[in-house]
């Protein structure tokens, strides 16, 4: 089998398996059946299943983050775009099998005892909220709303996923327009 192809192989169901049931309630022996990739090339591309994990995150950051901005960047204007992120976290809670944030739910599970994964969510929010940022910039409002923004979204992160409603992306919305108006910004 081409390493491309079963790297990809087993990120899938790495992915998959992490995401739904948790890094430490799955071994790499079902990442192996899941993937259909023998035990031996499994540990030539992934030595540790530490590797795997950092792997994982890492190709989900990748993957959400352009998603994200995909989907801002069909919105016209600063002021849309900014709000159109909670539009799209609406619809990622939305997905079956939404579980939250994989960032913190691996670093819930592993973040004390794996600085590799520690730092992938520590790298994946900053990347977030590097984003908020500018667009937060780019609608003319003051540098601090970005962090209130990402509080909201962060926030409608966990709650989506303990109360399994797609509901507090809209609250959140509702809020950063609240935040972008009181700021001078009509949203």
């Amino acid at each position: 089998m081409d390493p491309d192809i079963a790297r990809n192989r087993l990120l899938d169901a790495a992915e998959e398996l992490f995401y739904g049931r948790g890094v430490q309630a799955v071994g790499m022996d079902e990442i192996r059946s899941a993937s259909g990739v023998s035990l031996k090339r499994l540990y030539q591309q992934f030595p540790s299943k530490s590797d795997l994990v950092e792997a994982y995150l890492r190709r989900r950051d990748t993957r959400w983050r352009e998603s994200l901005a995909a989907y801002v960047s069909e919105r016209t204007g600063p002021l849309p775009r900014v709000l159109a992120v909670f539009d799209w976290l609406h619809g990622w809670f939305a997905e079956p099998g939404f579980r939250g944030c994989a960032f913190l739910n691996a670093f819930g599970e592993l973040g004390g005892v794996s600085p590799a994964v520690a730092a992938a969510a520590r790298e994946h929010k900053t990347a977030f909220h590097r984003y908020l940022a500018e667009l937060t910039a780019d609608a003319g409002a003051p540098p601090e709303l970005a962090g209130q923004l990402a509080l909201l979204a962060e926030g409608a992160i966990t709650t989506a996923a303990v109360s399994g409603s797609p509901e507090p992306a809209r609250q959140a919305r509702s809020a950063a327009e609240a935040l972008l108006q009181s700021k001078g910004n009509p949203a």
